[in-house]
């Protein structure tokens, strides 16, 4: 992972959710199959939690939804109903940030890794995502 981070920000649809991350202009975004991301077309990067910061006047306007191991919080905008990030499965240390809820202008590639969620485990083994959020 590149070592040279930018401040990116985002949010959903109707802005009322709003935070700045920490990543690289280089991103490597996940698109997962699994139930959730596959109906929401879910395109998404993990960042450590230390590197995404929420706007507090965000926090009244997220709703919570879990299903299946409950691990992964699927956070959404009440308003608009546009999951901007949400704490994956995958790296419940960290923030996926959906890529098309980022500002424009910020990010220069995208490299894009498949995601096998319909056999989670499987999935889980053979990628290298649970690396994405430690702090390099």
């Amino acid at each position: 992972m590149a070592t040279d981070l930018v401040i990116h920000k985002g949010g959903c649809h109707c802005k009322r959710v709003r935070y700045s991350v920490r990543a690289p202009a280089n991103v490597v975004v996940w698109e997962c199959d699994c139930s959730n991301c596959a109906m929401r077309r879910n395109i998404h990067f993990i960042v450590p939690q230390s590197d995404f910061e929420l706007d507090p006047a965000s926090e009244e306007f997220l709703t919570l939804y879990t299903f299946g191991t409950h691990t992964a919080k699927h956070l959404f905008c009440k308003v608009c109903g546009i999951t901007s990030y949400y704490i994956p499965r995958s790296n419940p240390d960290g923030i996926a940030v959906t890529l098309n809820c980022i500002d424009p202008g910020t990010i220069t590639n995208v490299e894009k890794r498949a995601y096998d969620g319909k056999d989670w485990d499987s999935g889980y083994l053979q990628s290298e995502i649970s690396s994405f959020s430690k702090l390099t």
